[in-house]
């Protein structure tokens, strides 16, 4: 049971520490930077906030930020503060490491995703993880899954060889019944299976893309998304994200303007809002999409959590123009990276071909343990289980935040709650993960990042009343709302 007792700031330097004051705090950086939990071009508190948050005197911050110029790893901005530099690749001269750097410039920059995934596998001190994308450990059936792979591997399979191109195919039919339920026509034909959702999307982007095509993506959005889609050479179109999905003016304006070839959506329990799509919108987006060819793929990552009646563009349109892509990391463990893709038959087929020439197989084995949590029902009650644990841990985070003097943008729902905390979260972020405490401002969730005082929380691991009163008590109002 989470305690309310205060947390105490860990001290960033010592006094008896090896080395300087200064030499400790500004070690401290260049870790974090080295680590990316600092991204390029992310602003370094002032000389003033640094003191005050580090414990130590201004002279000392200006003696540590001198260092971190020395090293090349800082910029200093006349009039703006400390920034941190772009890594120059090996080899490279300045001319044209700044030639790379106004190309870069003279376009929107995606998020810098990365920096939430690494900060994921940092050690936060064993404090919950408020900004995690996951479940707890706790809430996850670790027996469970245990039990279907010592099933499987107890069994004479072919497993030791390459698997399936399509995927393993007792999953594939055991995917066929769940996507049946839910409303959705697969045959097992159609079903392509990956390694988690995100290689899914990968396969979708990979077949459908050239590079300099225009993609639609919901914004806020998922920022591993934004990430992976610019990697590919994609032009991102955002269409602001309501309460009940897109909105259509702007939708159809960047339809009519841009002949999109994709739209990337959350339409269930969307990351990071929570919000679903009312179904009278669902109806609108599909007639858009038939009148300008338009592909739209469903991102259904959240579907074990969402009620069962919930909306998807797929079930409307049985597959015609729609993809549908899930996984099972968000339920089952985020290391069990077993995802599929739904699609009509010819596109299926092509999926294949890109899923060979990429990564050739999928793991059979944990594969096989998926359909046989499937077929037995444990899959289905543990996902009842989590969802009812979530439900509470939902009503007790609403609180705390509420408590706190915060706003939900969108009705809480989900595993996400959208939080109007009434002060910048980037910088907000960083004051709180000196504490160990890692969040995930709301930046991360636009295409173009800007100030927001808005943040996500995962209300699986925002129960605990002490990171609600540091918010409270670090956060520094600014004029105007995001």
């Amino acid at each position: 049971m989470p305690t309310s007792q205060p947390v105490l700031d860990p001290p960033l330097v010592a006094r008896a520490g090896a080395g300087t004051l200064a030499e400790q705090l500004a070690g401290r950086y260049a870790e974090r930077i080295a680590q990316r939990l600092l991204a390029p071009g992310a602003r370094l508190p002032s000389v003033r906030e640094g003191a005050r948050r580090h414990g130590v005197s201004a002279s000392t911050v200006v003696s540590a930020y001198d260092l971190l110029l020395a090293r090349g790893l800082v910029q200093a901005r006349p009039q703006r503060g400390f920034f941190v530099r772009e890594a120059q690749a090996p080899g490279g001269s300045a001319q044209a490491g700044g030639a790379a750097r106004a190309a870069r410039a003279s376009r929107p920059a995606p998020v810098d995703a990365t920096a939430l995934i690494r900060s994921m596998f940092q050690s936060q001190g064993g404090l919950p993880a408020p900004g995690m994308g996951t479940l707890p450990d706790a809430w996850l059936d670790a027996a469970m899954l245990q039990r279907a792979l010592r099933r499987v591997c107890a069994q004479p399979q072919p497993w030791l060889g390459y698997g399936e191109p399509a995927g393993d195919m007792r999953l594939r039919a055991a995917l066929s019944r769940r996507l049946g339920d839910l409303g959705v026509p697969a045959t097992p034909a159609q079903i392509v299976t990956t390694v988690g959702a995100t290689h899914a999307l990968d396969l979708v982007s990979r077949t459908l893309l050239q590079p300099g095509d225009a993609v639609l993506v919901d914004e806020p959005g998922w920022a591993v998304e934004f990430a992976r889609l610019t990697r590919l050479g994609a032009r991102l179109l955002p269409v602001p994200r309501t309460a009940e999905g897109p909105d259509l003016a702007v939708f159809e304006a960047l339809l009519r303007e841009h002949r999109p070839r994709l739209y990337v959506t959350v339409s269930v329990l969307h990351n990071p809002t929570g919000s679903s799509l009312a179904p009278a919108l669902a109806h609108q987006v599909l007639r858009l999409a038939e009148q300008h060819d338009l592909t739209i793929v469903e991102d259904d990552t959240y579907a074990w959590l969402a009620p069962p009646h919930a909306t998807r563009l797929a079930q409307l349109d049985a597959l015609r123009r729609t993809v549908y892509v899930s996984g099972f990391s968000k339920i089952l463990a985020p290391q069990w990276r077993v995802g599929y893709v739904a699609a009509a038959p010819a596109l299926a087929e092509r999926l294949i071909d890109t899923k060979l020439v990429t990564t050739l197989t999928t793991p059979a084995v944990l594969e096989q343990a998926v359909a046989l949590c499937l077929e037995q029902g444990s899959l289905r009650r543990h996902a009842e289980r989590v969802v009812a644990r979530l439900d509470a841990a939902r009503a007790r985070t609403a609180r705390l935040a509420r408590e706190c003097g915060c706003r939900f943008v969108t009705p809480p729902a989900g595993l996400f709650g959208w939080v109007d905390v009434g002060a910048d979260t980037d910088a907000l972020a960083q004051a709180l993960l000196d504490e160990g405490w890692l969040t995930a401002p709301g930046s991360l969730f636009h295409a173009t990042p800007r100030p927001t005082t808005l943040m996500r929380v995962n209300f699986a691991s925002a129960q605990d009343a002490r990171f609600w009163q540091r918010l409270k008590a670090l956060r520094r109002p600014t004029s105007g709302h995001s």
